[in-house]
């Protein structure tokens, strides 16, 4: 199986994992709704300008590579599906992980547990910690650890499905600290521990995910209501 990934791939695969956890009653997607996806300006770095013809192209290649394809038995509209999980048997923590890495390139734990909180919740720096060394351990490694640069606190991650964001976190790191469990614990504590503070987006981010589940519980227990008039009115 081939998991060298272009630009292109790496934001179509990000796009359909993140929709396929995020807005599972849309999923999966159609050009239409991937196109946009691929395109927004939230959540995305670098922000990108994709045409039709180009998200056709990247889909094909992934069909080809085993990784994305058409969905079967959904309707007229032909919709899209990756198929990450299944063939890399990855649970849901990894491929929230994953999917933030696909779609913002390489980030520091913290980010990666900010960014990811829409998509699963990872409950401190060491649960983030122990999914990036089970990707790092996957056959074949998924994740690659950055050793920590000069001027800056903490090491990044980055996957390892290529593409320009790879390269450059690849070619940034000095010595081999590729897949060492031992490296990853050295630079978390010579780091002091993430910063989960984060930035702003990241606070708005959590903010969001909380406001979308207060509307879920708030759907639940109106539904419930509805059902317990309704035992009086029959």
């Amino acid at each position: 199986m081939e998991l060298h990934l272009d630009a292109v791939e790496r934001r179509v695969m990000g796009s359909l994992l993140e929709k396929d956890i995020t807005t599972p009653e849309y999923y999966p997607l159609t050009l239409n709704a991937l196109l946009a996806a691929c395109n927004q300006k939230s959540n995305r770095e670098p922000v990108m300008e994709l045409d039709e013809t180009a998200v056709r192209g990247a889909l094909r290649s992934l069909e080809e590579k085993g990784l994305a394809g058409v969905a079967r038995a959904e309707g007229r509209v032909t919709r899209f599906e990756h198929r990450m999980s299944e063939v890399l048997n990855l649970g849901r923590r990894e491929s929230a992980l994953l999917c933030t890495l696909l779609l913002r390139g390489a980030q520091t734990p913290g980010e990666l547990r900010g960014r990811s909180e829409r998509m699963h919740h990872l409950e401190d720096l060491d649960e983030v910690q122990l999914v990036l060394q089970k990707l790092m351990e996957h056959d074949p490694p998924l994740v690659k650890f950055l050793p920590r640069q000069p001027g800056t606190k903490e090491a990044r991650f980055v996957d390892l499905f290529g593409g320009e964001e790879s390269e450059r976190g690849s070619n940034s790191g000095t010595g081999s600290g590729g897949g060492s469990g031992s490296g990853l614990t050295n630079e978390l504590e010579a780091g002091g521990g993430a910063n989960f503070a984060g930035s702003r987006e990241e606070r708005m981010a959590a903010l969001e995910s909380e406001i979308a589940q207060l509307r879920a519980d708030f759907e639940a227990l109106r539904q419930q209501f509805t059902e317990f008039r309704r035992q009086f009115d029959s």
